[in-house]
């Protein structure tokens, strides 16, 4: 039987509200993403390779960030390969 694991969550930060054509129409998705991964880390202070998987929330995904914006913005923030990412799109939840 396998030891039980429990989810950690050290810190929780989001990414700021844009709206269409506004402000952040030039930042790409994962890189507002990968901004927000290097603030949890250094914010919390835990080893990148000590983090197992990346949970990525993501409404209403289209065009450029119609992707895997979590394991991009991961790896843009410098997480290790080893550590999986998914994006979780909530849009019709």
């Amino acid at each position: 039987m396998d030891a039980q694991r429990n989810a950690v969550l050290v810190h929780a930060l989001r990414t700021p509200v844009g709206k269409y054509g506004g402000v952040l129409r030039e930042v790409r998705p994962d890189d507002l993403g990968a901004i927000i991964i290097k603030a949890l880390v250094e914010k919390s202070g835990i080893d990148p390779a000590l983090i197992d998987d990346v949970m990525w929330g993501c409404a209403n995904q289209a065009g450029e960030d119609n992707r895997n914006v979590g394991r991009m913005s991961a790896l843009l923030a410098g997480l290790p390969h080893s550590v999986t990412a998914n994006t979780i799109n909530r849009l019709c939840g």
